[in-house]
């Protein structure tokens, strides 16, 4: 089913300590800051703008998902791809544009493979659901439910070869080069 990556949600539950001082459940509900755009569909989980950070500090997270975590912080979110048949280059490149990811992206040269794309992150990205090739620059693997990148700010392409949605978890921390 063409799109079906769109309809990707996330739920979240949040810990903490209640009146009484006790560990409780102090929200659970599907994330509220998301994007649904034709290259992908991102949840954003948790967000810290700084580390350390206090173990009852709240996310930090905004109104809307950006791709790059705060400079000394991190992000995790959950994102789906959809299957290569559904690729379109313009419409991958305007989904980063829409993510605040305009500069992450290359525009020109051989994008029939997909959109070449870096950010000045380290990312650990686990594959939940489907299978998701990470194609880097000489050469590639496939990523299966369970197995875990850990993609260190290079230039790389996410390609879904199945007829299916893939849903990865991404935990990205800002980085210098």
């Amino acid at each position: 089913m063409s799109g079906e990556h769109l309809n990707a949600q996330a739920r979240t539950v949040i810990t903490g300590l209640g009146e009484n001082g006790k560990s409780t459940i102090l929200d659970d509900k599907n994330t509220e800051v998301r994007t649904a755009q034709p290259g992908f569909t991102v949840m954003e989980l948790w967000q810290f703008d700084s580390l350390p950070q206090n173990v009852l500090a709240p996310a930090s997270l905004g109104d809307e998902p950006v791709i790059n975590p705060p400079d000394n912080g991190l992000v995790i979110r959950l994102a789906s791809f959809p299957p290569d048949s559904e690729f379109d280059a313009e419409g991958y490149a305007a989904s980063l544009d829409a993510f605040h990811g305009g500069d992450t992206h290359d525009s020109e040269g051989d994008n029939s493979q997909g959109v070449w794309h870096h950010t000045d992150t380290i990312d650990v990205v686990t594959v939940i659901k489907g299978e998701l090739y990470a194609v880097l620059e000489d050469q590639e693997t496939l990523l299966k439910p369970g197995d875990t990148i850990v993609n260190r700010g290079v230039k790389h392409i996410w390609s879904n070869r199945t007829d299916e949605p893939v849903l990865i978890i991404a935990t990205m921390m800002a980085g210098t080069r």
